[in-house]
């Protein structure tokens, strides 16, 4: 049974396990979210951080464990993938309202945070990645999302596009005070943008603020020499998050990328 956390934690998971077949997915895993938190899921293909984030929403059972998540929670979801046939005439428009009814003015707001209101009658089949990425990122806010959860959002994305998404979701957190759950490969750019980093291999390998996580041994170890490319994105920690979910400075000017 869902039971409600106090109010500054969304979603938690303890001691969370999943089989599919007989094989295990997830092994013992534990996990908080907060209010305005970014927390980024890293780990290689088949690492089960897709499975995990689904297990998170309740789109799918696990086989051990429990997760609780708070009372009234709005997610936003963008899917790894979302099934579309480019053959088919969608607009930009259509796309974001599938399966919602908004006020036209609510399309323009979300179409206009994440810089694409100029596209709305595009076609969906004539967008680039990010393009791609963006749209599906208004879609998830048009339902005003406490927690927004990203499944790989920089996919079909060049590395250029890659760091203004990533810009983008930051200053969708400062904005809105969501929390982001990150589901990323990219083990370069996202470290950039995360307060919690979740190293994945079936179990928590480690995890922390960026910097532990990029240090810790058993991250090495995952990702070999392609551990030591971080050392370029660091996360200056400026602030902190209250009960209530503010960010609230320590003083500075702010995160130095």
């Amino acid at each position: 049974m869902v039971v409600a956390k106090p109010a500054d934690v969304l979603v938690a998971a303890r001691n969370v396990s999943l089989a599919i077949g007989g094989r295990a997915i997830l092994e013992d895993i534990s996990l908080e979210i907060a209010r305005a938190e970014i927390v980024t899921l890293i780990g290689p293909n088949g690492a089960g951080k897709s499975s995990l984030a689904k297990v998170l929403l309740g789109l799918m059972r696990p086989t051990a464990g429990t997760v609780t998540r708070a009372a009234g929670l709005r997610v936003g979801y963008v899917p790894q993938r979302f099934p579309f046939e480019a053959i088919i005439p969608l607009t930009v428009e259509r796309l974001v309202t599938l399966t919602n009814r908004v006020a036209p003015a609510e399309i323009d707001r979300v179409l206009g945070e994440v810089g694409i209101l100029a596209l709305k009658q595009a076609q969906v089949s004539t967008l680039s990645g990010g393009e791609l990425q963006r749209a599906l990122l208004a879609r998830a806010l048009l339902r005003r999302p406490n927690l927004l959860v990203l499944d790989e959002p920089v996919q079909g994305v060049d590395v250029g596009g890659e760091a203004r998404l990533y810009q983008l979701i930051g200053r969708i957190r400062r904005e809105h005070g969501c929390a982001v759950l990150m589901v990323s490969h990219d083990i370069h750019v996202v470290m950039a943008e995360s307060d919690r980093v979740m190293c994945l291999n079936r179990h928590v390998c480690c995890e922390g603020v960026p910097e532990a996580v990029r240090n810790h041994p058993e991250y090495v170890r995952l990702f070999g020499p392609a551990a030591d490319a971080i050392g370029v994105y660091t996360h200056h920690h400026d602030h902190r998050h209250n009960a209530a979910g503010e960010i609230v400075p320590l003083g500075g000017h702010g995160h130095d990328h």
